[in-house]
């Protein structure tokens, strides 16, 4: 009994000291310093071993400009028997708050003699000296540690340090330098490259890497300096250049094709087609096994489509015909014949026959998860044909042959939007109410974006006109009648004016009129809907495409630049913030943070 109540006691004591300490920690954070003080005075007294305690403690005072008060804390500490060194650069950083710098420096330099005694003191004093931004004597203090114990290793926090300071060839040669010694290390110092190098290649430091790393390759040549060309140039959306790299890489890592077709998927992201099928081109020559050239094959047909005129469609179905005709259209090539009728149904207008070329390929021999991808198709190829009920039929397939799967959530949202077309909004709203739990962020957002634009039009509108025009408009979209729908949701902007679904139809509209090229409409669209619906849900959406309108399409860097720094400062939870302080800063021309 007496134990129970002894842990009981101890148990309440510990949760209200954890308290205390948050409590101390949110008056820091609102600037009641006094109140937070009077609270770090009574943790540091009942455990005078924490040392955070009591540099809080410090921390008040110093807010408080009772720098008297901090030194005497400090002085206490280091008269203690376990003296810790950086309470030395506390007692410095005290005395520059006061503005005695001369005195400030005593002490610095005493916690940089310190590490003579024992240079793995650096590790505490370093972070200490880090703290307060003190980058000169960090450098200081990490050379001289490495140069007393040749054990310890300080060069990735000098290379960062380096380029802190602006010291940008110093820092791009020391993690070169590191990455030669210890190759892990090549991540983290490629996203420090990243902080300096740019899209531009007249950018100093893009320039400058450069030349660190051309000097390197011509005195001993290392595939490492080839990789980091390679890199270099995919920042700069030059993948030909990038390509040159990776063919040297090839020819001297015994014939390692893998940094090729990285560079291929990298390149046919960005639509760069051109340099895309070269790079492609050349992975079907040196392809090392026949499922590799395959997959180079469906790559290559991949670039013909998106740079195939309509008119030229005949040719293009020959080309894939050709391609199954020597691969096969058994299991091997499912995934191409997947690409090949996806191409037949929303491209070539040829519904009938890439349906009777699915439920064919049905009846191979395949695994689970390639029967669920190639239903998935042919569930997708129904909906734009309009056949509603057979494609639910295999979506509920899917969801039921692989139950844990993230492709079964994914046929679970297809019938909800299948719902959603059809007009059956409350059961589409059932589906997409569990999926907002979903695993994969990307379905869990759809979800929500979903079920809120059904619920939003539902309120003020029983009939749900609106919405099922909307819905229409949706669809006329996904069957590639980008006209229709523009014309559709006219009647939407024209008819249900102030409704809530006039800023969806707006900005749906802005994204086909950019789809097809009528840049003015677009601009007028997004205009509009920052200028009526400034204060609603998508109202970020509308200044990031006008934005990147205008620096895409538009060639008016200076109107996106303005746009992305509203964002910035007007719009922080936008899913859009990143990227656009990213473009902001890029068109500023500023160092990327």
């Amino acid at each position: 009994m007496r134990t129970v109540l002894f842990l009981f006691l101890f148990f309440v004591g510990a949760s209200s000291f954890a308290q205390n300490e948050l409590l101390a920690k949110n008056y820091a954070e609102k600037g009641a310093y006094e109140k937070a003080l009077s609270i770090y005075e009574k943790l540091a007294k009942q455990t005078p071993a924490r040392l955070d305690f009591t540099l809080s403690l410090v921390e008040m005072n110093q807010e408080l400009e009772r720098y008297g008060e901090a030194q005497a804390l400090l002085e206490a500490k280091l008269e203690e028997r376990n003296r810790l060194p950086q309470i030395l650069v506390e007692l410095g950083h005290n005395y520059t708050l006061q503005k005695n710098d001369s005195i400030a420096k005593t002490f610095y330099d005493e916690a940089i003699d310190y590490v003579s005694d024992n240079a793995r003191y650096a590790y505490t004093i370093g972070k200490a000296f880090e703290k307060y931004s003190l980058l000169d004597e960090s450098i200081v203090l990490y050379e001289k540690a490495m140069s007393i114990d040749e054990d310890l290793n300080f060069s990735q926090q000098l290379a960062r340090l380096y380029g802190e300071k602006g010291e940008v060839e110093k820092m791009f040669t020391s993690f070169v330098n590191l990455i030669e010694k210890n190759p892990n290390t090549k991540p983290y110092a490629q996203r420090q490259f990243s902080l300096y190098v740019n899209e531009d290649p007249e950018n100093e430091s893009n320039i400058l890497f450069k030349k660190i790393l051309l000097k390197k390759l011509q005195n001993k040549p290392n595939i490492l300096y080839n990789e980091l060309l390679s890199w270099l140039f995919v920042q700069q959306n030059d993948f030909k250049k990038a390509f040159a790299q990776e063919k040297a890489i090839y020819r001297r890592s015994d014939e390692d094709i893998t940094g090729v077709q990285n560079l291929a998927y990298i390149a046919i992201a960005n639509e760069s087609y051109d340099d895309a099928r070269d790079i492609v081109t050349f992975i079907i020559e040196k392809a090392p096994t026949p499922a590799m050239e395959l997959s180079a094959q469906q790559f290559l047909m991949k670039i013909e489509l998106a740079t195939t005129a309509p008119e030229d469609y005949d040719k293009l179905e020959a080309q894939y015909t050709a391609l199954l005709d020597r691969f096969g259209r058994g299991k091997a090539t499912y995934l191409m014949q997947i690409d090949f009728n996806h191409f037949l149904a929303f491209n070539h207008n040829k519904k009938d026959l890439a349906i009777a070329n699915l439920k064919t390929l049905i009846d191979e021999k395949l695994t689970s998860f390639q029967e669920a991808r190639v239903k998935m198709e042919l569930a997708d190829i129904l909906v734009i044909d309009e056949k509603f009920n057979r494609a639910l039929i295999y979506y509920t397939q899917i969801q039921d042959k692989i139950k844990s799967d993230v492709l079964a959530q994914e046929a679970r949202f297809k019938v909800a939007r299948t719902s959603y077309f059809k007009g059956d909004f409350p059961w589409s709203q059932v589906q997409l109410d569990v999926l907002k739990k979903s695993s994969s962020q990307l379905i869990a957002n759809d979800a929500l974006q979903l079920s809120l634009m059904i619920s939003d039009n539902s309120l003020e509108d029983t009939l749900q006109t609106a919405l099922k025009k909307f819905a229409r408009a949706d669809l006329l979209a996904l069957q590639t009648k980008d006209q229709e729908a523009i014309t559709q949701l006219e009647d939407i902007i024209l008819n249900h004016k102030g409704e809530s679904i006039e800023d969806e139809a707006l900005l749906k509209q802005g994204e086909l009129y950019v789809k097809t090229k009528q840049y003015a409409k677009a601009e007028a669209n997004y205009k509009k809907l920052i200028e009526l619906f400034s204060e609603d849900i998508l109202a970020d959406d509308a200044h990031y495409s006008l934005a990147k309108l205008y620096e895409n399409q538009l060639a008016q860097p200076e109107k996106a630049k303005q746009l992305y720094e509203q964002i910035i400062f007007t719009y922080e939870d936008s899913i859009f913030f990143t990227e656009a302080r990213m473009r902001f800063r890029m068109l500023r021309g500023d160092l990327i943070e």
